[in-house]
């Protein structure tokens, strides 16, 4: 048996004040969430977008919602287009907004209502560097973070860059929210390692749902 698919230990791992990961919260849906991505992915592929300083980055990623994430020359900023397509984003689907609410109220969070989904694509060697979520103009509303395929190491700092690093393993099916006062710590994913999944062989894939506005 497989027991990343078949079985898990519903574990809450405390980060701080209003942030907790929430072991195997997706797993049950976690099919259906991969066929959503498919979807998206054929609306809005998955591209490496630039940073301002003009480096390449290495996760793969594309946006549902009527907000987008981009990054190139000009800056990190929300778009309502798809700078590749000229369309609008892709609407996120029910499924997606059913999963980041439940989560959101797990840890209090009452009526989440994201207007944006970031889907990060991950492949092995792939890493996300300690960063912020300060784009949003809303920094009350929790950050929900879902976890599918390849097992990863989330780094989880303070609020301040220097601040030391603690790692925790996001396993498949894991949430992670934070918000309130741990909303704008600094995070990351280390580089991800070899290994390939029942369901999404060697990758990785992240949904981060989070309100905008």
């Amino acid at each position: 048996m497989l027991p990343d698919l078949f079985s898990f230990e519903r574990r809450r791992v405390e980060l701080g004040p209003g942030a907790a990961i929430l072991g195997g919260f997706a797993c049950d849906q976690a099919e259906a969430l991969l066929e959503q991505i498919a979807y998206l992915s054929s609306i809005a592929p998955f591209r490496h977008m630039q940073t301002p300083g003009g480096r390449r980055m290495s996760v793969a990623m594309l946006n549902a919602g009527p907000l987008g994430w981009v990054s190139d020359a000009s800056g990190y900023r929300y778009t309502t287009t798809d700078p590749q397509t000229g369309r609008t984003w892709p609407t996120i689907p029910p499924i997606f907004m059913e999963l980041a609410s439940r989560a959101a109220q797990a840890l209090g969070f009452g009526q989440f209502a994201p207007d944006a989904c970031l889907i990060n694509r991950y492949a092995p060697g792939t890493r996300l560097s300690l960063h912020q979520d300060r784009d949003e103009q809303d920094h009350q509303a929790p950050i929900v973070s879902v976890s599918l395929g390849l097992p990863a190491t989330f780094l989880w700092g303070g609020l301040q860059r220097q601040n030391r690093t603690t790692r925790y393993r996001l396993a498949h099916g894991d949430v992670a929210v934070w918000g309130g006062p741990s909303r704008l710590m600094f995070h990351g994913i280390s580089e991800l390692k070899d290994g390939v999944h029942p369901l999404t062989g060697a990758l990785r894939y992240n949904l981060t749902f989070r309100k905008v506005r």
